[in-house]
């Protein structure tokens, strides 16, 4: 089983790593965790605990593979949580650049393999999209299997699972799609609340239930 022994105690040490979601604002930021989802939990639940964010936007899973070993992979952590896909279905659509859900899958993997061996806690969060514009409403046909990826890998792997898709889009339903992402992809503040919400109850539900 990953992850510390003493489910009641509080992770010492989380890394963050993603796409501009994850990313959102760390480098105006003094301690370097932003003002999105990662700021959030770094000054809420995780505020015991050494969090560092290594988002780059505009991340593809490839992009995450090509500066995994020199960016996250010599990090040292009790939580590893990775955030990453909406880009690789967004370039399919304005760029035509493919990423196909098996090489996602593969990829999502072989990123994680070394982690497993350390025994680190694994949090995967799920990609989506709020749909602002009709161009975006036939996106799930290529993000759809992606989402599945991540929740095969999660349990594959006994990891926690964030699921964003379905309370994203009841959160849209309720305030608006532009009140949640303001181009679909990237959340507002309430979408940040809600995204740093959902972390937080995932890996509690996972790996510390004595905190609930």
């Amino acid at each position: 089983m990953n992850g510390i022994d003493d489910t009641s105690r509080m992770p010492r040490s989380v890394v963050f790593a993603g796409d501009s979601i994850t990313e959102w604002g760390r480098h105006e930021d003094p301690d370097g965790w932003g003002s999105g989802y990662v700021g959030l939990l770094a000054r809420g639940p995780l505020a015991a605990a050494t969090v560092t964010n290594t988002g780059v936007g505009g991340d593809r899973v490839r992009d995450l593979q090509a500066r995994w070993a020199d960016d996250v992979l010599p990090l040292q952590a009790d939580v590893l949580s990775l955030y990453v896909g909406v880009n690789d279905t967004w370039r399919r659509f304005d760029q035509g650049e493919e990423t196909p859900a098996e090489e996602f899958e593969a990829v999502l993997r072989q990123l994680l393999a070394p982690w497993v061996e350390r025994g680190t806690q694994l949090v995967l969060v799920e990609p989506f999209v709020v749909p602002v514009e009709p161009s975006q409403e036939h996106w799930h046909t290529d993000l759809g299997p992606k989402q599945e990826a991540v929740r095969r890998v999660a349990a594959d792997l006994d990891a926690a699972h964030v699921p964003l898709a379905a309370p994203l889009a009841a959160l849209a339903a309720d305030l608006g799609p532009h009140q949640v992402a303001s181009d679909g992809v990237h959340p507002t503040p309430a979408g940040h609340r809600l995204l740093a919400d959902a972390w937080w109850a995932a890996y509690r539900t996972r790996y510390a239930p004595a905190l609930a």
